[in-house]
């Protein structure tokens, strides 16, 4: 996967670290750099890609396009470009935006050295849009070529939001598939509620969950998952129905998250006046050899991280795709930093699946455990722009000591420290 945000006037590619070719998909990137050299923005513009191409957006609403501030050129138009492959295919999504609308878009299959054109979307000086569409088969998918959608949301999310799921064909709804499902973004902090409703469904992944935390020595045995049957007075003393749209998200399924007394209860409908529910604990043993349950909420901030990671570890191991966790370091030991990537890496082989993490984690970088070129790095020139740059880029020997080198400037990406000695020794304050 390959995706540029190349600012229109500047020309200069935001590259998300990896080849643009299907013959080079790497298994994993790790893109280290100073804080503030952008990393976390490049995950940001990545989910700012999936939510054009997927979600719909309210008329005259805008685009929520967030412009490079620097260089002068924040009225000009940014240009996106995300290369992926599905079903053993390699596709190229890509649009030009503003504040107000999408002026270009496209979606090629990239085929050798040429191109073909599924469609491609203009929009004209009046605010008219045209889309070409040869390669969209079937009547109803051209039928919506002709009409167009509104100038600020994507021809491909107007797609899925009009047609059914039959009417998009095997090559559209696998596209659709591949960002909603395959394509996870993962920050820092984000709440447990994904995890929860995971668990909840899937028995493998609980028992997997359970062994990477007995094995990474967090304490935790094993997790349980607690289902009881509510009727709807209880659901309504509990919860309310009232509070169904202020709960932490809902699920295909109808089921809907809630947070009770510091535990994360999941409640799904499954009569008009009975309830299911459920919620997940940690199980610990004591000395004695009995098992204490825990909430998630009372484990420790890196439990509840690699709690986090776990579902993305699993997915990627059974069904492929793509991952891309910002700040993979945060509040985890180096040590459990480098058994998950090891974990990952030990099942790379089996098939389009991808890792891509941004790190400060610099006992990563060694070349027994990763390539010259899944090695990145990210630095800033002075217009404030990102570059992005491997270790593929300088020569050197296969038994360097990579990680001593970077920390001593040689590959860039690092912070330029200022001299202690100039600060303050103290400050004045009143007695």
């Amino acid at each position: 996967m390959v995706a540029s945000n190349r600012l229109s006037g500047r020309h200069e590619d935001h590259a998300i670290p990896i080849p643009d070719s299907e013959e080079r998909v790497l298994r994993t990137a790790v893109l280290y750099g100073a804080n503030g050299a952008g990393k976390s923005n490049l995950f940001k513009a990545l989910q700012y890609v999936k939510s054009i191409a997927l979600d719909t957006r309210p008329k005259n609403g805008g685009t929520g396009r967030d412009a490079f501030r620097f260089g002068g050129i924040a009225h000009e138009p940014s240009v996106f470009d995300l290369r992926f492959i599905v079903a053993n295919r390699f596709y190229r999504l890509g649009f030009t935006i503003d504040d107000h609308q999408i002026r270009e878009e496209w979606l090629v299959q990239l085929i050798g050295g040429r191109e073909r054109t599924i469609y491609e979307r203009v929009t004209s000086d009046d605010g008219s849009v045209t889309i070409r569409a040869p390669g969209l088969e079937g009547v109803k998918l051209r039928a919506l070529a002709t009409i167009g959608g509104p100038q600020n949301q994507s021809f491909l999310a107007t797609i899925q939001a009009t047609l059914e799921l039959a009417d998009l064909g095997d090559e559209l709804g696998g596209i659709f598939y591949w960002f909603r499902y395959d394509l996870n973004l993962m920050a820092p902090g984000e709440p447990l509620s994904y995890l929860q409703r995971m668990l909840s469904r899937d028995p493998d992944l609980v028992e997997f969950a359970g062994d990477f935390l007995r094995a990474s020595s967090t304490g935790v045995d094993h997790l349980v998952i607690l289902r009881s049957t509510i009727s709807s007075q209880e659901f309504d003393s509990l919860f309310s129905r009232r509070d169904l749209s202020k709960g932490l998200g809902q699920g295909l399924d109808g089921s809907s998250i809630f947070v009770v007394a510091d535990e994360t209860v999941v409640v799904k409908p499954l009569t008009d006046d009975r309830w299911e529910q459920f919620s997940v604990k940690t199980a610990h043993k004591s000395l004695t050899g009995d098992l204490v349950a825990m909430k998630l909420a009372e484990e420790s901030d890196g439990t509840r991280r690699l709690l986090d990671l776990i579902p993305a570890l699993y997915s990627l191991g059974i069904s492929g795709g793509v991952c891309f966790v910002d700040e993979i370091d945060r509040s985890l030991h180096p040590m459990l930093v480098r058994n998950f990537l090891e974990h990952f890496l030990r099942t790379a082989d089996r098939g389009q699946r991808q890792l891509i993490m941004t790190t400060h984690e610099s006992n990563l970088l060694d070349q027994d455990l990763l390539r010259r070129d899944e090695i990145w790095f990210a630095e800033k020139d002075p217009a404030g722009a990102t570059h992005l740059y491997s270790l593929m880029d300088f020569k050197v020997r296969n038994d360097l000591e990579i990680r001593k080198h970077y920390l001593q400037g040689r590959f860039g990406a690092v912070p330029f420290l200022g001299d202690p000695a100039r600060l303050p020794a103290e400050t004045n304050q009143p007695a």
